[in-house]
Parts: structure tokens; C-alpha cells; sequence
């Protein structure tokens, strides 16, 4: 048994160990925190709901790296942004800018939390209308008190 127990060690230890290389720094810490900064605002286009910063997608890490390129030519945040707003449109950022073609983005949550309170409270009233009490006829009441004087021992 200590033998099979030595082979098997032996065996686990000739797989070769995969890891992965730490994502290299930027060689200035000024960029790389405008990179975390920006990436910060920016939705990744792959998960949809994670930051560019905290996705670890393939594309994510081409676009910051991209980012990190455009950072180190001396572009400005407003134009890295809008670079990428050019090319991937305002779905990119996190916090589009108000303007028509977004109007329904901003304002459409809204709208369908008043049609949704409007649709409750038509509900409600409905519901109220229906349940509301009406009188038995008499032909009604005397069949109920025919029904609980037979059931009564």
C-alpha cells in the first residue's frame, strides 16, 4: 500500500504546474491609475456586467491595453472615451450622455415604473370593485339557514 501511495506522489509530481503570468504594470503608476480610473467607467462588451477594469475577459485585456497605449500617446480621458464611444458606440460606457438617441436609455426606466404602478393600482381597483359585498337575496338567505339548521347536532 505504501508503495501504490509513493507511485501516485511520484506520478502528481511529474505533471507539469500551469500558471499563470501576473498581468504586467504599467512602467509609470501615473498611467496605470488613469487606466483603472477610465476602465473604471467603462463597461466591459464581452460580460456586459462588469467594469473594463474588473473583467478578465481576452477582449477586456486587449481593450486596456489599447487604453493604456492611447494614455501613454498623451491622450486626454475625454478622448480616450470618446474613442471608444466612436468605435464601439455608447453601449461602452457606463454612464452614456444624455442626448436624443439615449433619451429612451434615461428615461425608460422611469416610464416603466409609472406604467407598472399605474397597471397596480388599476388592478387593485378592479379587484375592489369585485369583492365588494353584496346583499343575498332572500330566496339565498333562507337556503343558507335551511343549511345550518341540518347541520346542527
Amino acid at each position: 500500500m505504501k508503495s501504490f501511495f509513493a507511485l501516485l506522489t511520484a506520478a502528481l509530481l511529474t505533471f507539469p504546474v500551469h500558471a499563470n503570468e501576473a498581468a504586467p504594470l504599467a512602467d509609470d503608476p501615473a498611467v496605470e491609475q488613469r487606466l483603472v480610473n477610465i476602465a473604471e467607467e467603462l463597461r466591459c462588451l464581452v460580460c456586459q456586467n462588469e467594469s473594463l477594469a474588473g473583467s478578465q475577459a481576452d477582449l477586456a485585456k486587449d481593450l486596456r491595453r489599447e487604453v493604456r497605449g492611447l494614455i501613454k500617446s498623451g491622450k486626454s480621458d475625454a478622448e480616450v472615451k470618446d474613442f471608444l464611444v466612436s468605435r464601439y458606440g455608447d453601449f461602452v460606457l457606463y454612464r452614456p450622455q444624455v442626448k436624443p438617441t439615449t433619451y429612451a436609455l434615461w428615461a425608460g426606466p422611469f416610464i416603466l415604473l409609472i406604467v407598472a404602478v399605474a397597471a397596480l393600482i388599476n388592478f387593485l381597483r378592479r379587484r375592489s370593485r369585485q369583492s365588494a359585498e353584496t346583499p343575498l337575496s332572500d330566496a339565498e338567505r333562507q337556503r343558507a339557514e335551511n343549511l345550518l339548521k341540518e347541520n346542527q347536532p
